[in-house]
């Protein structure tokens, strides 16, 4: 009875307020999410390849619609698993999902707590497969690995944390590998704390290379990484599977002495003007002690405006761009610290919240399946002047749409916000999906 009790606005005496408004939502927009994942057989791959080792003969929440719903509420904003509680009558989700009433909260931790490597192998065919698809609608011509690292932050003792000494921090230190031009999460693998950036490189790359070479063969595959993956077997992989490469070289005395000429090309430069800011290129041949033969090295030395002391970038690769371009290649990884925070805080990717190291390494795979759905989307059908938006920005405007519902006996009417100001967006959009072709067959 308390949702029929109208409050009057002390500011205004002729305004009313209660909660009887109806069957209403106000995620209506997660419908065009909804629409696009059927475009492209989304839903389907997900319930041809997931199946978790259940020894339960019934359920009502099957873990197929627990592992959607859960892709459904994170690219809506609902991080939590609490959240599953304050949606389970939410009418958009329970239509989306062709359900009743939602998964609770317990459900939903018990399912999370029912995946293993089983599921992790899963989520993984399912990358692929979903990888053929959006690459039937547009075959890129390019892919840039650009591979990294970052920190997942750990509260307790955590099964697999650790102190991280570049980080200065405790936590899991995971490996992610995004397309740099497009910003697709191509890979992602939760590892211990305190191993090293390179630890476990090589074998997290093979397979997406084997994988490139045997199903894009047209597709040219470039690769970006710190000095961290400066490793010889990743050298060696690459060269051997077509992936032209930029790694970042550590300093040292040796890479100094090779640069020495481009010193006294800056000392030149800067005689007789100290303060501004001066840059010069070169390369040379270089192989350090675990090398099997030497690489091309390009390198940048530079004085920043104000300063005495020369800094110098050195980069080993297999590509034959001219030094300046080559660096300029290389620095354009910035936009993976983009990425990064994108999935960070945009979909939750860093939320470590189970004691079990498999259970969080099987959460971060879902944040990555709604990451990556949500990116496809954005990328293939949002209007143009919205594709450079972030999450939250799109979430507003076309997901947080309120809307109210109408039931008939044959239909389920969703009257959406009048004044909403994205209408015109909204169809665009919802045309844009319609109008995509999968050249692949849905199964």
């Amino acid at each position: 009875m308390s949702s029929l009790v109208e409050t009057r606005l002390e500011c205004n005496n002729s305004i009313k307020i209660n909660f009887d408004g109806g069957d209403l939502s106000s995620d209506t927009g997660i419908f065009l999410i909804k629409e696009f994942a059927d475009k492209i057989g989304f839903d389907k791959v997900i319930k041809n390849t997931f199946k978790t080792n259940d020894l339960a003969t019934f359920r009502i929440h099957k873990d197929v619609e627990n592992l959607q719903q859960k892709i459904y509420q994170t690219i809506a904003g609902y991080f939590q698993d609490d959240d599953a509680d304050e949606l389970t009558n939410d009418p958009v989700f329970n239509t989306i999902l062709d359900k009743d009433t939602l998964a609770s909260q317990p459900t939903m931790s018990r399912f999370f707590n029912r995946m293993d490597t089983d599921t992790l192998d899963q989520y993984d065919q399912i990358h692929r497969a979903m990888r053929q698809r959006v690459y039937s609608i547009e075959t890129p011509e390019n892919v840039l690995f650009d591979i990294d690292s970052t920190l997942f932050g750990t509260y307790g003792n955590q099964e697999g944390e650790g102190f991280n000494y570049h980080y200065s921090s405790h936590g899991y230190h995971p490996l992610l590998c995004y397309d740099g031009l497009t910003g697709d999460l191509l890979k992602a693998e939760l590892r211990d704390g305190s191993v090293y950036t390179s630890n476990g490189a090589v074998e997290f790359m093979k397979p997406l290379l084997t994988e490139y070479m045997d199903q894009y063969p047209d597709t040219k595959v470039y690769l970006r990484g710190d000095s961290g993956f400066a490793v010889p077997e990743l050298f060696s992989l690459l060269e051997h599977n077509g992936c032209s490469y930029a790694i970042r070289l550590k300093a040292n005395n040796v890479l100094y002495k090779e640069a020495s000429h481009l010193t006294d090309e800056l000392d030149y430069l800067t005689a007789t003007n100290k303060v501004d800011y001066a840059v010069c290129y070169g390369e040379f041949y270089y192989q350090a002690g675990s090398w099997e033969y030497p690489r091309r090295v390009v390198v940048k030395a530079e004085k920043p405006t104000g300063q005495m002391l020369y800094m110098y970038t050195f980069i080993v690769t297999n590509m034959e761009l001219n030094p300046e371009s080559l660096i300029q290649f290389y620095c354009n990884r910035g936009r993976m610290e983009n990425f990064i925070k994108e999935s960070k805080n945009g979909f939750d990717f860093d939320s470590m919240s189970s004691h079990s190291k498999l259970v969080n390494a099987n959460r971060l795979q879902i944040s990555m399946l709604a990451y990556n759905l949500f990116n496809w989307f954005k990328r293939l059908v949002l209007p143009q002047k919205m594709r450079k938006l972030q999450v939250d920005t799109i979430r507003l405007k076309l997901i947080k749409i309120a809307s109210r519902i109408v039931r008939s006996a044959r239909y389920i009417i969703f009257k959406l916000c009048s004044s909403c100001p994205y209408k015109t967006e909204f169809f665009e959009t919802l045309e844009n999906i319609r109008r995509l072709k999968l050249q692949i067959q849905l199964e």
